[in-house]
C-alpha cells in the first residue's frame, strides 16, 4: 500500500507540474490564435518579445503536452492493472472512458476553445488498447521504431517546407490579420462563428489534410507508449530507490533535447536541424519527466510536491479551467487583451493563473477527494454513482466462502 500511494503521489505531482508547462505553451495560442502564434509579424512585436518567443519554442512548446501524453498512458495501463484485479473487463471499461474524454474535448473545442486535446486522446484511446497487453519490450521497441520514423521525416527539413505543409502563407496572414478585431472586441457569439468558420487549409488539398490527419497519431504515440512502458516496469514505484536511473536519463536527454530544438534557431539550414522539430520536443520531454521526478523523489513530503500534486489530482479540471480563464483574459467577452501583452507578459499572466490553480486545488482537495470533471469521468467510466469500480473478485470469493 505504501509503494502504491508514494507511486501516486509523485504521478500526481509531475502530472501538476506538467499542466504548468502546458499552460505556458497554450499562452501563444490564447493570445495570438492558433495561426497567429507563428505569425508575430502581424502583431508588430517588438524584437525582445520575437527573442522570447525562441526561448519559448526551444524550452516550454512541444515538451510538456508529451509528459501529459506519457501519464496518460502510463495511467490507462495501471488502471487496466486494477480492473483486471477486481475481476472486471477493461475494454468495456475504457471505452467509455475513452467515448466521454471524446464527448468533453468535442464540446470543449466547440464552445470554449480550439487548442483542445482531450477530443484527440479519446481518439487514440482506442488505438493504444492494441498495446496494453503486450509486453513491455514490444511496446518499448514500438514506441523508439515509431519515434525514429518520425524523427526522420524531419531530415532536411527547413522553414519553407514547413509553411509548405501548413498552406499558403499569403493566405494564412490574411486570416490572422482577420481574426484579430474579431478575437479583440467580438462577442462570444462572433467568436464561435469565426473559430466555427473556414481555416487557411480548409481550400487546399484534400491529400494535404489527410497526410496531417495521419501524421498526428505518428507524432503522438511515442510518448503513449513510452508511458505504458514505464507503467509495466514501475519507474514510479518506491521513487526515492530510483534516483540515480532518474538523474541519469534526465541529463542524456535534456541536453540531447535542447540541441536538436535549438538547432534550427542556431543552424537552421544544418540537414539534422529538423529532428528538432520532429523528435526533439519528445526526447526535452522524457528529460523534463525523468528530472521531474528526481527532484519529487528527494521533496516528496514538502509543501511544493503536495501543490503540485492538489493540481495534478485535478488535472482534468484545472486543463478546462485554464481555457475558461484565459479565453475570458483574452477574448473580446472578457478583458479583451488579444495581442496585446507580449510574450513575458503572458508567461507572467501564466504564473498568475496557475499560482492562483495551486491555491484553489490545495483548498479543494484538503475537503473532496475527487475534482468535479473528474467525478463525472469515473461515474461514467465505471457505472457508478460513488466513482469507484466495482470488486466483483471479491464479491465471488465472499459467495464461495457463504457456500462452504
Amino acid at each position: 500500500m505504501t509503494a502504491n500511494t508514494n507511486r501516486q503521489g509523485i504521478v500526481d505531482a509531475i502530472r501538476g507540474f506538467s499542466l504548468f508547462g502546458i499552460l505556458l505553451a497554450n499562452m501563444l495560442i490564447f493570445q495570438y490564435g492558433m495561426w497567429g502564434k507563428d505569425e508575430l509579424d502581424v502583431f508588430n512585436v517588438s524584437s525582445f518579445d520575437k527573442g522570447m518567443l525562441s526561448v519559448v519554442k526551444i524550452l516550454i512548446e512541444g515538451s510538456f503536452m508529451p509528459i501529459f501524453t506519457f501519464l496518460f498512458g502510463f495511467g490507462l495501463c495501471k488502471m487496466m492493472e486494477g480492473l483486471e484485479t477486481k475481476g472486471l473487463k477493461p475494454r468495456r471499461v475504457l471505452i467509455r472512458r475513452f467515448i466521454l474524454l471524446f464527448g468533453l474535448g468535442l464540446l470543449h473545442s466547440t464552445f470554449v476553445w480550439e487548442g483542445d486535446i482531450l477530443l484527440f486522446y479519446g481518439l487514440m484511446g482506442f488505438f493504444l488498447l492494441l498495446f496494453l497487453r503486450r509486453k513491455a519490450k514490444t511496446v518499448l521497441i514500438w514506441g523508439i521504431v515509431l519515434l525514429s520514423i518520425f524523427g526522420l521525416m524531419g531530415l532536411g527539413g527547413s522553414k519553407s517546407d514547413e509553411k509548405a505543409i501548413m498552406g499558403d502563407p499569403a493566405k494564412t496572414e490574411q486570416f490572422v490579420k482577420d481574426s484579430i478585431p474579431v478575437y479583440t472586441s467580438g462577442t462570444y457569439k462572433e467568436i464561435y462563428d469565426h473559430r466555427a468558420g473556414p481555416s487557411p487549409i480548409d481550400d487546399d488539398d484534400d491529400f494535404l489534410m489527410l497526410f496531417v490527419l495521419l501524421l498526428a497519431p505518428l507524432m503522438t504515440a511515442p510518448m503513449f507508449l513510452f508511458g505504458i512502458y514505464a507503467a509495466k516496469k514501475n519507474w514510479f514505484q518506491n521513487p526515492e530507490t530510483k534516483r540515480a536511473f532518474y538523474i541519469k536519463l534526465a541529463f542524456i536527454f535534456i541536453v540531447l533535447g535542447l540541441i536538436l530544438k535549438s538547432l534550427k534557431y542556431i543552424w537552421p539550414d544544418f540537414i539534422v536541424s529538423g529532428v528538432g522539430e520532429t523528435a526533439g520536443g519528445t526526447i526535452l520531454a522524457l528529460g523534463y519527466l525523468m528530472g521531474a521526478a528526481w527532484w519529487l523523489s528527494h521533496v516528496k513530503a514538502s509543501a511544493m510536491t503536495e501543490r503540485f500534486a492538489a493540481v495534478g489530482k485535478l488535472s482534468l479540471t484545472n486543463y478546462l479551467m485554464q481555457s475558461v480563464i484565459c479565453t475570458t483574459i483574452f477574448y473580446g467577452y472578457g478583458l479583451g487583451l488579444f495581442g496585446k501583452v507580449g510574450i513575458l507578459g503572458g508567461i507572467g499572466v501564466a504564473i498568475l493563473v496557475y499560482t492562483l490553480q495551486i491555491f484553489c486545488s490545495v483548498w479543494y482537495t484538503k475537503r473532496f477527494k475527487i475534482g468535479p470533471v473528474e467525478w463525472l469521468l469515473r461515474v461514467w467510466t465505471y457505472w457508478s454513482w460513488g466513482g469507484k469500480p466495482r470488486n466483483k473478485v471479491a464479491k465471488t470469493t465472499q459467495a464461495n466462502e457463504l457456500n462452504v
